[in-house]
């Protein structure tokens, strides 16, 4: 019984000291949380409580309480509504005509990071400068000029940092923005792994090198992050094991590489989101998106993506239109976006995106306010920008239960203005940061502009003072005494003690030196002293007779001219266009002379079928399918839509040099839409392109496929199913990067080679020998390695650029004592002088038209190199090598007539050949049943350098048409004259 009875009574106890517990946490000061740091001198024990009455408190984005009471104590939320009463011991705030809401929160800055580490020169770090993924944001922060200040005056109390340099950046956390050590600022640690597509100079020239490469660096470390842990995993199980590598950067990404920490991607374009995407669908991550401004132009892809989206309101800086000849080079691209770009949050929030605004990317802080009322102007919800400032960062970060609104339970950090913080005029007077007060702007009723009429006690000063505000903060003026108005040489006001200060050349009024007054401010009232040059102290009263106006907070308040209407273009540039081209389910062209480079060779007055993207067929006197679209191609040419073998444009970046071999890196990952050349090389014919890596490498990286489909998104560029391809370079090029690379000889070119081959074969054994026993530590996935032993096992066909003969018979050598083929050699000046040895090892050779001489190992070039190899049974076609030359390919075969081949067999070179050497001749490369419907009318002979390319179709969608040119080319001019008159009138 008595045992019951205590066991009841220690429960009693138990649970009442818990219920206790909050109440009593509420009721001890500041300090009185546990804090390691000890107290200096004398212990504050002012009370922290503060009431804000008679307020309009927007306590959430939608949620609004008038004529309300706030209650805060020791730097949290006591209470908030109208029924209110503030406690006895607060110090009251009345907030009769001010509006208060949530305090802001940035998702996405460098606060702290004033001077980052460059070298981690200790410890088990990585070998790369660039995966700095341990790095923790609370650890390297540093107070000291913060930036704190300039995120207050915008009205944020907190903010996710990271460290800014590397490709892997190391973690974020939130930090609040009130002042004091780092340690008690710290909201939220660990939110998530930083990580960008960008380069850093500050790493000197260390592999990745370019954009192509950034990408293979971010594939390969998710990959050793995984590695990582199961090979941590294997020896932890069997300590008999070699042991593994001990890595602090990829230890610290386990969580991010598994999808369990997000990875917050940094983008500076519309394509990086894209490769964002591509990541997120090859590896088990959980993506964070900072936007750069061009979102608008995605909006299809952001709104079925499900990725956290993060907009910047660094809009584009106005286009150099000053002049007429500055006019001429701004792109319309570039114009366009100036226009669009202040739209951007708008549209995507009328997309259904949500999305949290920040900062970064602004030069200047202070032009985060004025962008935000310009977005909210042009179509930004009210309620959506203070959600994207409040409730959706908070929900993000994490930080929900503690910040994004104003409720009870809740950090102290709201915002005070003077009225609706999204219109222009308005200001914020106070901000609170988890309960620190900060004034952020002098309320005007303590303001001092206006006119002042002075009586001083020996009447020496009296006169006229007018103070004015020619610029937000930033106040100037003029006293008049007897007549003779003078400067003032300075002016300043202090709100804290209301104090006025102010002086003036004495010489321009009468008085020897200069003139310097100090007062008091009581309303309309100044109460104070002049210390005169020779004199005593001179006493003044002054009253104001008038005010004058605040300044103008930036431009924001200009009404904006919005008469322009653009469409929405892919790409957003010139002749860009509002959808892809539609397909027609049937095509049928009559009356042609139609090139088929196949079978049926040239065949006259013949017509041709196409349905659903491929033909039909190709014949004379064919009936018309039902329905479909007639083109009258009577006097007229058709040919496959040209084809060139090794291109370099529509790319972000062509060469990754920071280290000899690069088999990892894919051109396929960098492709990019905004290429004004896609459109010309289609109004030339073209219709498909082998995009390659540069010649920088003895084994570059993979190439890819496309066609010239323009409109299309980048990931829609490249053909599927075609063979995967690897630029190698030989001669000049791949020895003469850098001064410390490794090769810098023609036979270090060859030694290296074959120095990867022998270690992807040792690779390979590895591998086997894991798949058949599964024991010891599993082997890491090398991207590198991988990419080489397809090399070998004929699953990457090598290209390889080539001039002089004896290298050309040097790498085939190579490739035969491996066991395999060169699939073509490339630029070949010389490869005349080989062809019946590279008929005999079966490589193909693609080769300019008439291109040598340029450099010493390209001076024994001839005219007749394609028609002599051609001859010799070498599989032989042209390329431009030349993002011009890629738009007339056509003539590239014409010059080969004047060579003397047969005009049939000079166009195969562009064509069917060129299809056959890429490996592509299945779908593309001739007009026969089966293949895709990429065809080109000209006008003439399209061996003739009069001829014109009317029409160019892909996948039976005409993507180009000589007319509807025509017409763009007037609308892009229309386009242009409407923006730069715009900008000029702003």
């Amino acid at each position: 019984m008595n045992h019951t009875y205590d066991s009841l009574k220690n429960l009693h106890s138990s649970v009442l000291r818990w219920l206790l517990l909050p109440l009593l946490l509420l009721a001890l000061p500041a300090w009185g949380v546990a804090q390691t740091t000890p107290i200096d001198g004398m212990k504050d024990n002012t009370p922290n409580v503060h009431a804000f009455t008679n307020a309009t408190i927007v306590t959430a984005p939608g949620e609004t309480v008038r004529n309300a009471t706030l209650v805060i104590r020791n730097g949290v939320v006591e209470a908030v509504g109208r029924r209110v009463t503030p406690p006895a011991d607060a110090r009251v705030w009345d907030m009769e005509g001010k509006t208060i809401y949530p305090g802001f929160i940035d998702p996405y800055t460098d606060l702290g990071m004033n001077d980052p580490r460059v070298e981690l020169d200790r410890g088990n770090v990585s070998w790369n400068p660039n995966l700095r993924a341990h790095l923790k944001a609370e650890q390297e922060f540093d107070n000291e000029n913060d930036g704190s200040d300039d995120l207050r005056k915008q009205g944020f109390t907190a903010a996710l940092t990271l460290p800014p340099l590397g490709i892997f950046k190391g973690e974020a956390a939130v930090m609040s923005l009130k002042d004091g050590l780092s340690a008690d600022r710290v909201v939220q640690s660990g939110v998530a792994q930083g990580a960008t597509f960008s380069r850093f100079r500050e790493f000197g020239f260390t592999y990745p090198t370019s954009a192509i490469g950034v990408i293979a660096f971010i594939r390969q470390t998710l990959y050793d992050a995984d590695w990582y842990e199961r090979a941590h995993q294997a020896y932890m199980n069997d300590r008999s094991l070699e042991r593994p590598e001990s890595n602090a950067p990829l230890a610290a990404l386990r969580n991010a590489a598994n999808g369990e920490q997000p990875l917050l991607f940094e983008t500076g374009s519309d394509e990086e989101i894209l490769r964002v995407r591509r990541l997120a669908n090859e590896f088990n991550i959980t993506p964070w998106i900072l936007g750069n401004g061009h979102e608008y132009k995605l909006l299809d892809v952001l709104r079925d993506g499900g990725m956290p989206l993060i907009l910047p309101l660094n809009f584009a800086d106005k286009p150099d239109v000053d002049t007429p000849e500055n006019a001429l080079g701004e792109d319309l691209a570039d114009l366009r976006h100036w226009y669009l770009s202040p739209e951007n949050p708008g549209r995507v929030a009328d997309a259904g995106i949500q999305f949290s605004l920040t900062t970064k990317g602004l030069d200047n802080k202070s032009s985060f306010l004025p962008n935000l009322r310009k977005a909210i102007k042009l179509g930004l919800n009210k309620e959506t920008a203070l959600a994207a400032l409040t409730t959706n960062p908070a929900n993000l970060l994490g930080i929900s239960s503690t910040h994004g609104s104003i409720e009870s339970g809740k950090s102290a950090s709201f915002i005070i203005a003077d009225g609706d913080l999204f219109e222009d005029g308005s200001k914020i007077i106070d901000l609170w940061v988890d309960g620190d007060h900060y004034r952020i702007n002098h309320e005007n009723a303590m303001n001092p502009r206006g006119v002042w009429e002075i009586a001083s006690n020996d009447g020496s000063i009296d006169g006229t003072l007018k103070i004015e505000e020619n610029r937000p903060g930033r106040l100037s003026g003029t006293m008049t005494i007897s007549g003779s108005e003078v400067d003032l040489a300075s002016v300043s006001y202090e709100d804290l003690p209301r104090r006025i200060r102010a002086h003036f050349a004495g010489s321009e009024a009468g008085f020897e030196g200069p003139v310097r007054l100090t007062a008091s401010l009581d309303g309309d009232n100044l109460r104070g002293w002049a210390e005169v040059s020779g004199r005593e102290r001179v006493q003044f009263s002054a009253t104001r007779t008038s005010t004058l106006p605040a300044a103008e907070n930036g431009d924001s308040s200009k009404e904006l001219n919005r008469d322009v209407q653009l469409a929405d273009l892919r790409p957003a540039m010139e002749y860009g266009r509002e959808s892809i081209p539609e397909q027609p389910q049937n095509v049928f062209v009559r009356n042609a002379t139609i090139w088929t480079m196949g079978a049926q060779g040239i065949m006259e007055n013949a017509d041709m079928i196409v349905s659903n993207g491929e033909i039909v067929e190709v014949g004379q006197n064919l009936r018309a399918p039902r329905n479909a679209v007639i083109i009258d191609a009577e006097g007229k040419h058709v040919t496959p839509g040209l084809i060139d073998a090794h291109l370099h444009s529509g790319v972000d970046g062509v060469n990754e040099v920071g280290n000899a071999i690069t088999a990892e890196v894919r051109m396929g990952d960098v492709l990019n839409i905004n290429n004004i050349w896609m459109y010309r090389q289609l109004a030339g014919g073209l219709t498909t392109a082998h995009v390659m890596h540069g010649s920088a490498n003895p084994i570059g990286g993979q190439n890819v496929h496309v066609k010239m489909r323009w409109g299309a998104l980048s990931d829609d560029l490249m053909i599927e199913d075609a063979p995967r391809t690897v630029k190698f370079a030989l001669g000049e090029n791949p020895k003469r990067v850098g001064s410390d690379r490794y090769p810098e000889t023609r036979m270090g070119t060859e030694q290296i080679i074959e120095d990867r081959f022998r270690m992807a074969r040792d690779y390979e054994a590895r591998w086997n020998e894991w798949n058949e026993t599964g024991q010891g530590i599993p082997p890491r996935k090398d991207l590198r390695l991988d990419a080489l032993l397809d090399i070998l096992n004929g699953e990457i066909l090598i290209m390889s650029h080539s001039y002089r003969q004896d290298e050309i018979l040097m790498l085939m050598r190579l490739a035969e004592r491996f066991d395999f083929k060169i699939h073509a050699f490339h630029h070949g000046v010389e490869a005349y002088k080989v062809a019946p040895e590279l008929a005999e090892h079966g490589a193909g050779a693609v080769v300019w038209s008439d291109w040598s001489s340029f450099k010493i190992e390209a001076y024994d070039g001839t005219l007749y190199n394609a028609r002599l190899l051609k001859e010799a049974g070498v599989l032989t076609s042209l390329h431009s090598d030349n993002s011009q030359i890629a738009s007339r390919m056509n003539w590239e075969a014409a010059k080969m007539v004047r060579a003397g081949m047969d005009p049939e067999d000079a166009l195969s070179l562009v064509t069917s050949d060129t299809a056959k050497i890429l490996g592509i001749e299945d779908s593309v490369g001739s007009l026969e049943s089966g293949k895709d419907a990429d065809f080109v009318i000209w006008n003439g002979d399209p061996l003739s350098t009069l001829t014109k390319a009317e029409q160019t179709w892909i996948d039976g969608r005409k993507y180009f048409d000589l007319d509807e040119d025509a017409d763009l080319q007037r609308a892009v001019e229309r386009e242009r004259d409407q923006l730069i008159r715009l900008i000029v009138e702003e």
